[in-house]
Parts: C-alpha cells; sequence; structure tokens
C-alpha cells in the first residue's frame, strides 16, 4: 500500500470514466454549445445529457438547473443574487456561524454593501436549532442560508426543519441550501426540503475541478453575477466549460448507479475510525456521530500534538489528511467551525479533519488509524523529551 487519501472533502480522486468523458470533449466535441452548426450541438448534446442525470438525481426538472464553476460560484449566486434580487423587499439576511468561508465571503461582502445579517450558533454537535432560524427571521428577512453537510465536521443539519421555521415567520423568503458535501452520500431532494437554491460541486464526487451546479426553483428570480448573458438562463453568462460539465456527467452517471448499500459501507467504515482513534489517550471526537453525521467525515483532537504538524506526521507515513478546510487549511487560524462548538484552546489546536470516498477501502482505513496511533504516540514522546 503506497499511501492512502483520506482528504476527500478537499477534493476527490477523479474516476477512469470522468477522465476519459473529459479527454473525449477536449478532442472532439471542442464546439461551442452556442453554435448552430454540427459541432455546436454536439458540445450542447454533453450540457443536456450532463443537466438531465443532476436533474433526476435532485427530483427537480433540467431547466432548474444551472452549471457554474464550482460550490464557491454556486454560492455566491445563490446569496448574492438573492439579495440583489429581493432587496426592496428587505435587506436582512440569515446563516450560521460553521458556513464554509465561500458563504461567510459572500455575507460579509453584502454587508459591506448595507446589508444585515445573523449568523447563528450551533450546538456542541454543530447542530443549528430551526427555533433560532425561526426567531431570527423577520419581516425584513428575504435569505436564509444554512448548509446541509458541515465541510469540516461533517454533521448533518435538519434542513427540512429549518426551512418550515422560516417560513412559519416569513412565507417568501428563500431559503439556501450549500450542499457540496451532501451531494454523493446522502439524498438531497430540494422539493422535499422545501428549499429554493442548492448548490453543488463536482470534484467532491469524483469528478473534474472546476465545475459545478445551481439549483434555482423555477419561478424564483435572482440577479446574475456576471451581466444577462444568454447562456444558463440568463444566469451565467459565458462559454459553458463542456469538458469540465462533461466530466461532472460522467461522475453524476456513476452515482446515479449507486445504491443505499455503499452509504451504509462508508458509515461504517467512519464507526471503526472513530471507535478504534478514541482509544488514543485524551482524544476526542469533534461534532456529531451516527445518524447525526454525513458517513464520510469526521474530525478528531489529539491534545499535546498540533494539527498541523500531525498531518505532516501522517504525510511522511503516506496517509493524507488535512487540519479543516482546504479553502483555509494553509493558514494558521483557528477554525471558525471548532470555535463555534465551544471547544477548548486545546483541542482547536490540535484537530485533523479525516474523509474518506467510495474509492475507500476497509484495508486503508486499518493502515491510516495504526499511522496515526503511531504519529500521535511518536510526537507525545517527542514533546514529553523538551
Amino acid at each position: 500500500m503506497t499511501e492512502v487519501y483520506l482528504d476527500n472533502a478537499a477534493t476527490t480522486r477523479a474516476l477512469p470514466s470522468v477522465v476519459e468523458a473529459v479527454s473525449r470533449a477536449l478532442a472532439h466535441a471542442y464546439g461551442n454549445p452556442s453554435s448552430l452548426h454540427r459541432k455546436g450541438m454536439e458540445a450542447e448534446a454533453i450540457l443536456k445529457e450532463a443537466r438531465g442525470l443532476l436533474a433526476r438525481i435532485l427530483d427537480v426538472s433540467a431547466g432548474e438547473i444551472v452549471f457554474t464553476s464550482g460550490g464557491t460560484e454556486s454560492n455566491a449566486l445563490a446569496i448574492k443574487g438573492t439579495a440583489y434580487a429581493r432587496r426592496r423587499r428587505g435587506r436582512h439576511l440569515v446563516t450560521t456561524r460553521i458556513e464554509h468561508s465561500s458563504v461567510l465571503s459572500a455575507f460579509r461582502d453584502l454587508e459591506a454593501e448595507g446589508f444585515s445579517v445573523t449568523y447563528l450558533p450551533v450546538d456542541r454537535e454543530g447542530r443549528v436549532d430551526p427555533a433560532d432560524v425561526r426567531a431570527a427571521v423577520s419581516d425584513e428577512t428575504t435569505l436564509v442560508s444554512v448548509m446541509m453537510v458541515n465541510n469540516e465536521i461533517g454533521t448533518v443539519q435538519p434542513i427540512g426543519a429549518i426551512a418550515r421555521a422560516a417560513r412559519e415567520k416569513r412565507p417568501d423568503v428563500v431559503v439556501h441550501v450549500d450542499a457540496v458535501q451532501a451531494l454523493g452520500v446522502m439524498p438531497v431532494r430540494p422539493k422535499e426540503l422545501g428549499v429554493d437554491l442548492v448548490s453543488v460541486s463536482g470534484h467532491k464526487i469524483h469528478g473534474p475541478k472546476g465545475v459545478g451546479a445551481l439549483y434555482v426553483r423555477k419561478g424564483l428570480q435572482i440577479q446574475p453575477l456576471f451581466g444577462k448573458g444568454s447562456q444558463e438562463g440568463g444566469l451565467r453568462s459565458g462559454t459553458e466549460n463542456v469538458p469540465g460539465i462533461a466530466g461532472f456527467g460522467a461522475a453524476l452517471r456513476a452515482l446515479a448507479e449507486e445504491t443505499g448499500e455503499e452509504r451504509e459501507r462508508l458509515r461504517s467504515l467512519r464507526e471503526r475510525l472513530i471507535t478504534e482513534l478514541l482509544e488514543i489517550e485524551g482524544a476526542r471526537l469533534n461534532g456529531a456521530r451516527g445518524e447525526g453525521a454525513a458517513p464520510h467525515i469526521a474530525n478528531f483532537s489529539f491534545p499535546g500534538v498540533r494539527g498541523e504538524v500531525l498531518v505532516h506526521a501522517l504525510e511522511e507515513r503516506s496517509v493524507y489528511v488535512s487540519t479543516g478546510s482546504a479553502c483555509t487549511s494553509r493558514t494558521v487560524a483557528v477554525s471558525h467551525v471548532l470555535k463555534a462548538l465551544g471547544l477548548p484552546e486545546e483541542a482547536l489546536e490540535s484537530s485533523i479533519r479525516i474523509s474518506l470516498s467510495k474509492l475507500t477501502t476497509e484495508d486503508e482505513i486499518a493502515f491510516a488509524v495504526a499511522a496515526i496511533k503511531d504519529a500521535v504516540a511518536s510526537l507525545r514522546r517527542m514533546l514529553s523529551r523538551r
């Protein structure tokens, strides 16, 4: 076993079918999908197929799918697009303290433009109370944005209950869900959840980087960020990323063929990981366990060992994990997600995130557990000698 990759919440390895689809699109379907000739129609067919695949997985209509450059753009389009389009109805927005950095960045930008934002707290497992959502929504609230699965700790939010609570206070409030970490590991069905906007990303489901999508409920008006062009229903101007969408489509096709058994296999692997790593003295799981968590993300603290030091020690043992979100893990700042859980300082500084995928095996989990136990013990011995 040469290496064990357990940083799948940052990005997943592309499937062979994805690589083939991207290569084929680059080499053969190179026309502009807006062109009227045969090469343009070939490219347009790729967009249509991928759009239809995602629509079927989400149980929505193909016309409600807008392709973007990834989860970050999808989040920005949903949040800013809604705020700008509905600013005459109100300038108050609601989100949580543990959202992805792309979501928090969008809200900070809007605050600088005169919007007001309520950042809701979470409990010790990172869960939002729908009652807090209800209390935060006012006659001025136009948007509520809550992620479905937290990208650092894996906690699953009660999105359906949150959407209902928000609309008890204001029936026409728009509800956005960042489902980037949820797609592929649990059902994501906007209509069942009662939400209006859903962001997803290709490279979290073994597709290529640089491509994602936004579900926009039919009839909902949001303002485009790049000017109103002819592509993507006027919401995302510019020539579509045909090779990326071809790869996204291949990943979606593979996802559509999966059964619930794969999710249960992942959940079993996560539970084994948790059980065995909590055998380490002082180890703690940050976030939820069991059905309250996604089956592929677990966050641990090992007091006495700095998280970034442990990450590099594991890399030397051919195990790849992270200290948190890939968008912020190169900085030295403490995770805003873990801070929101109210963890002690020692736990904040000693955390790592381990994230699995459909490619993760039992043998890899066994290898990783042994490597983590060895690395933690070695680092603690080194520190004790200082």
